[in-house]
């Protein structure tokens, strides 16, 4: 019965989550009819605009020969009625001088005739007639100003749709998620000499498989990739998954998408708990400041300020998972226990996050606690807490703390700390976060749960969370725990 009962469960299961895939290719599907109905509207409006465009081009064009041969038919006419206006003068003075030349033929007087003939004689000498040119000085042909579009209109015949690049291939096993940073690798399915860039797009989510089509994330667009890889680099971790994209471009049109691909993303998410944060403690998210007129005016605290209780227990913390909240689970801190926790336990996993001080900051504590840490407890005075501590009261002291036993620290205190928790191996190290230097290592064995703690006087600090443990973290721990008994540990001093 038993046994029917678990394999019904998990047909159940297998049943609702092919459901589950079904209506989100159902989405995909009408989300592919929209766009293929918007690009097609899109691809008309854009011919439209392409062949206005000609046109316009053409009748720019026409116009311009158009006027062109206008102003060559205004020359050429009037050169012609120049010399039309210089012939006609020059016709009526030879006709005004043939009529005097015979009219002098009748003249009997010898001395008057032979003055009459050299007169005449002199004015023909000098008359237009004769030193006209009687040769058009433009010809009437226009030929030079013809035009021959055949091979214009070969070439608009031969016009085609532009050739569209081929979808890229994601290359799964070229991919890594490593410190935050997700390189992408992808080739084209064959050689195409004029792709000219890719576009990378990406989109958080917290469900594997195919891209949502309803998902509240957009997809976010990296252009003109020259290289067939590219890095995502600084990223936030805060959802489960990414899925990526690719498209190659031309110089004039993009292709089709790759198929998606869907990388796990781990990394550890908390925010800092301000319902049981001491009341001079001013928190927002995963940032808190000393405020030294918080709780004034309120009535003292007395008992335990929250009685509800969660009855949630926290899941197993390999990747981002949901939160355990310690909200609403504790007493508020009160005395000279500045502190705030995470909200979210570890019960398990590597998991890595910083923090950045203000520099005018007194007094600050960096560390983890199991849950039991006590409402007037203050970090690393406890046998449930670690922690690294910096005073800068007077002077400047750095310290790790744990069973309020302290180890001095020679060393400088930078300005911002990565924490690494390795829970399984029992290892909780603090590092320079910019140099990656170890800073001190606890080890022991950890038999609770654990949230993330900080204690903060005179200043403020903020958490960075989302990150995945650095590849050099890595490399060091590997080095440390294969070097036993080379970093000092507060659990092994006596």
């Amino acid at each position: 019965m038993d046994e029917q009962r678990e394999t019904l469960q998990r047909i159940v299961s297998t049943l609702a989550n092919k459901n589950d895939e079904i209506h989100n290719f159902i989405d995909m599907l009408n989300h592919t009819i929209k766009n293929v109905q918007i690009n097609s509207s899109n691809a008309i409006s854009e011919l439209d605009e392409e062949f206005d465009g000609l046109y316009s081009v053409l009748d720019e064009m026409k116009g311009s020969m158009t006027n062109t041969i206008q102003q060559e038919e205004a020359s050429k006419i009037r050169a012609l009625q120049d010399q039309l206006s210089q012939c006609n003068d020059a016709l009526e003075s030879s006709e005004e001088l043939l009529e005097l030349a015979v009219q002098s033929l009748d003249i009997k007087d010898p001395e008057e005739f032979l003055k009459t003939a050299r007169q005449i004689k002199d004015r023909v000498t000098m008359a237009s007639a004769f030193r006209i040119s009687l040769k058009p000085t433009v010809s009437d042909s226009m030929s030079h100003l013809m035009v021959d579009f055949t091979l214009e209109r070969r070439m608009l015949q031969a016009v085609k749709f532009l050739p569209v690049p081929k979808a890229p291939e994601i290359d799964l096993a070229a991919c890594l998620v490593a410190d935050n940073c997700i390189t992408v690798a992808w080739r084209m399915p064959e050689e195409d000499s004029r792709v000219d860039h890719f576009i990378l797009e990406y989109k958080k989510t917290n469900f594997d498989g195919l891209p949502r089509v309803k998902d509240e994330q957009r997809w976010e667009l990296i252009d003109y990739i020259k290289a067939t890889e590219y890095t995502l680099s600084g990223l936030k971790f805060d959802t489960k998954y990414i899925n990526l994209r690719v498209q190659a471009c031309n110089k004039a049109v993009a292709g089709e998408y790759s198929d998606p691909v869907t990388l796990e993303t781990k990394a550890f998410v908390f925010s800092l708990d301000s319902t049981s944060s001491h009341l001079n403690l001013k928190v927002e998210d995963t940032y808190v400041e000393w405020d030294p007129t918080g709780g004034k005016g309120q009535e003292k605290i007395k008992g335990k300020e929250n009685k509800s209780r969660s009855s949630t227990s926290s899941p197993k913390r390999t990747s981002i998972s949901s939160r355990f909240s310690a909200r609403g689970s504790r007493d508020r801190f009160i005395g000279e226990s500045y502190t705030v926790l995470g909200d979210t336990a570890i019960e398990s996993g590597q998991h890595y996050w910083e923090v950045r001080v203000q520099k005018d900051c007194k007094s600050y504590s960096v560390g983890v606690t199991y849950r039991n840490l006590g409402k007037f407890d203050q970090l690393g005075k406890t046998n449930s807490s670690w922690c690294i501590h910096i005073n800068n009261w007077l002077q400047t002291t750095f310290s790790a703390k744990h069973n309020n036993k302290t180890k001095i620290l020679d060393i400088p205190v930078p300005d911002r700390i990565g924490v690494y928790c390795d829970f399984d191996g029992g290892h909780l190290a603090f590092y320079n976060a910019n140099s990656k230097e170890l800073l001190h290592t606890f080890r022991t064995k950890f038999t609770q749960p654990l949230l993330p703690g900080f204690m903060i006087w005179c200043g403020g600090l903020t958490v960075n969370t989302g990150l995945q443990v650095p590849s050099p973290v890595k490399t060091l721990q590997k080095n440390e725990n294969g070097l036993s008994g080379s970093t000092s540990s507060l659990n092994n001093i006596a």
